[in-house]
Order: C-alpha cells, then sequence, then structure tokens
C-alpha cells in the first residue's frame, strides 16, 4: 500500500505546544501551491508509480485554511498523476475555527471522505491555555457541520494531561466525544516539545506539567471508557470503530511506502527516507528551478529496519514473530525469551497466533518495553 501526505503549513495562529514546521501568515501561500503541484509532478514523472495509492493526507499547520477549490485541484492533480484507488481514504485535517457547513460541503464534493478534527479538549479554559482558536461550542457545531456535509469518517483528537487538568475533566472530555459518535478518536497525552513557547513557560515555572501519576491514570481511563464504547485500541493513541482503523497511521506502521510534499514533509520508499527543507520560500526556490527540495536522507541498514519493524509493531498491533524471522532472520523467543516470558506473566504483553502484542497495562510503559526488547534482535 501506498500513501501520500501532503503538508500544509498555514495556521491563523501557531499553538503554543506545537512543533510542527508552520506559519501563521498567508502571504506565501499562492507561490507555495504553485510549488506543491510542480513537487506532485515531479515524484509522478520520476517514481512512475505503479501501485495503488490509498492514502491521501493533508496534514499541517491547518489545512482547512485552504480554500476547497486549491483542495479540489491538488487532488485532481494528483488523480491524474498516481494511480489512485477507488476506494483510497483521502483525509483533511480541521481546526474548528476554520470551518462552517459550506465549507466543509466543498471540502466533501472536492473528495475529502474523512476529517481529522483537532478538538484538543472540550473546556474552553483549557483551550484558552493552550491557545486553540477555537471554542468548545465551536467543535460541537465542526462535527455536526461535517456530519451534515456527508463526511462518513470523522476522528477526533483530543489532548490529556493538559497543566492543570483533572481526572474528572478529561473524563468528561471523553463522555463527550463518545456521544458525537466519532468513527475515530486520537487521544494523546501533552507532551512539552523543545523550543515551544510551552517548553519556555515550563522552564520558567510559569507553568506547571501534569504529575506522571496523573497522565497514568488519565490513560488507563481511557483505555477503559473507549472500550466499553466499542472501539479498538490498535495504536498507543488509536481508537477506531471496527472498520475505521485510520490506513495513513497504519502506513508508516506497517513500514509501507509513502510520499511526503510540502515544506519539512518526510519520505519513506523501500529502504531510504528522506525530508524536505523546512521553509516556505527555500522549498518554492528548489522547486522553481525543477529540482526536489531535499533537506537530506538517509538508506536504512537492515538494522535500523529491524529496529523499527519491533518498535512501531509494540506501539500497535504487534509484532508477527514469524515475519520478523523470514524479513530479517532474527528470532525473538530466542534472543529474548526469557523477557517476553517475563512480559508474559507479568499481564504486560499478550502472544496470540503468533503476534507479540502490548495489553493495556503494557502500553503504559511501551517505551520501556521496547528498549528492554531491542538488545536481544540481533541480525544474524
Amino acid at each position: 500500500m501506498a500513501g501520500l501526505y501532503l503538508h500544509i503549513p498555514f495556521c491563523e495562529h501557531k499553538c503554543i505546544y506545537c512543533d510542527f514546521f508552520s506559519v501563521d501568515s498567508q502571504a506565501e501561500l499562492g507561490r507555495f501551491l504553485e510549488a506543491l503541484e510542480r513537487e506532485i509532478t515531479i515524484y509522478g514523472q520520476e517514481y512512475g508509480i505503479r501501485e495503488p495509492v490509498e492514502t491521501i493526507y493533508f496534514g499541517g499547520g491547518t489545512p482547512s485554511i485552504l480554500p476547497p477549490s486549491s483542495s479540489s485541484e491538488i487532488l485532481k492533480l494528483i488523480g491524474d498523476t498516481f494511480p489512485v484507488a477507488p476506494d483510497a481514504e483521502i483525509t483533511l485535517e480541521a481546526n474548528p475555527g476554520t470551518v462552517e457547513q459550506e465549507k466543509l460541503l466543498a471540502f466533501r464534493r472536492a473528495g475529502f471522505n474523512r476529517l481529522s478534527v483537532g478538538i484538543q479538549s472540550f473546556h474552553d479554559a483549557h483551550l484558552g491555555a493552550l491557545t486553540r482558536i477555537h471554542t468548545s461550542g465551536e467543535a460541537l457545531k465542526a462535527v455536526s457541520a461535517a456530519r451534515a456535509a456527508g463526511f462518513p469518517n470523522i476522528s477526533l483528537d483530543l489532548i490529556f494531561a493538559l497543566p492543570g487538568e483533572t481526572t474528572e475533566e478529561w473524563e468528561s472530555d471523553l463522555e463527550r466525544a463518545v456521544s458525537l459518535a466519532p468513527e475515530h478518536i486520537s487521544a494523546y497525552s501533552l507532551i512539552v516539545e523543545e523550543g515551544t513557547p510551552l517548553a519556555r513557560m515550563v522552564e520558567e515555572g510559569s507553568v506547571r506539567t501534569a504529575p506522571e501519576e496523573t497522565e497514568a491514570r488519565m490513560y488507563e481511563a481511557t483505555m477503559a471508557r473507549l472500550a466499553s464504547a466499542g472501539y479498538e485500541h490498535y495504536e498507543v493513541s488509536s481508537y477506531a470503530r471496527p472498520g475505521f482503523r485510520s490506513r495513513h497511521n497504519m502506513n508508516y506502521w506497517n513500514h509501507s511506502n509513502y510520499l511526503g510534499m510540502g515544506p519539512s514533509a518526510h519520505s519513506f520508499w523501500s529502504t531510504r527516507r528522506w525530508w524536505n527543507l523546512r521553509s516556505i520560500p527555500a522549498y518554492s526556490d528548489a522547486l522553481a528551478r525543477g529540482a526536489l527540495p531535499l533537506a537530506g536522507g538517509e538508506d536504512l541498514t537492515r538494522g535500523q529496519l529491524l529496529a523499527e519493524a519491533i518498535m512501531l509493531g509494540l506501539r500497535s498491533d504487534g509484532i508477527d514473530l514469524e515475519a520478523l524471522i523470514r524479513r530479517f532472520g532474527v528470532d525473538l523467543r530466542r534472543g529474548s525469551g526469557e523477557l517476553i516470558g517475563q512480559l508474559l506473566a507479568g499481564g504486560l504483553a499478550l502472544e496470540e497466533s503468533g503476534m507479540l502484542r502490548l495489553s493495556d497495562k503494557g502500553y503504559l510503559v511501551c517505551d520501556k518495553i521496547v528498549e528492554m526488547l531491542l538488545p536481544g534482535a540481533v541480525l544474524p
């Protein structure tokens, strides 16, 4: 399965916790769109992709800032350039403060069949602290308008362990989200990223992050409540109704091929990873010269691919132990048999039909388990 990711690096306002590349001015939007079309065309000419593109994802930034006519032109160019599967998942990330029903209708007509709504919280005080541009009421209206516009697949993004947030507030966010009956929910704990305004506020002591035990309680509450509502917990932070797992996300976790376009976008194809320049002018200048806007790249070794396969597998559906043997010649049962036994006995992992996967309890310490398993994964 091949995928396309398009990074739309424009926002009305840059939130204090966000470290994704974006700008809060649309002055360069026209030039960016011209460059993006050139990049799509170059990849179409150079790669000669034959496998169907099954997922297209407009991320950002705030892609819902785009005029629907512009996104429609981009999707048409993609369809003319790549072999897009008839049932491809085509996602648009949306900020509730940038959409209303007519605009959502236009996005739906353009070809988007999945909407990822960045709600983050249903409490206005927390939204204000995060410097989000929308209110809880606008978030509710956006989801309702998306349904009325005919979106059959809606995902909600939520953040927990916010500064000063109580477990009761988070549980009420979960209840509100479940009441909206989205097909997919992404629930992340707040991460303080280096270089962000939030990181500076934490360093200065003006903001205190949530204690680890509070974060753990919220995560446990998330897993329990969403499971009781019929959502599959198929990745550390992702929950879906049966049949609605994010194909875009699964593409990453399965080490499938994808092309990333737009400033700072990353790509992975076969065994190579590369990434674009993190500047709209530099990105646009390169493409105006007919060159790909590359900032760097690397050919992954078998050891790196093995480590990523283990890490990505444990974060999602699990590690196919037999597939690991076929692909890398590595049998984790031999190299880490004692550790795997301890994980199974401690209820941190399960082994079913040759798949080693983490339990909800194991997800709480996923990074530590990955760190412990990697030394036993020695290439022959």
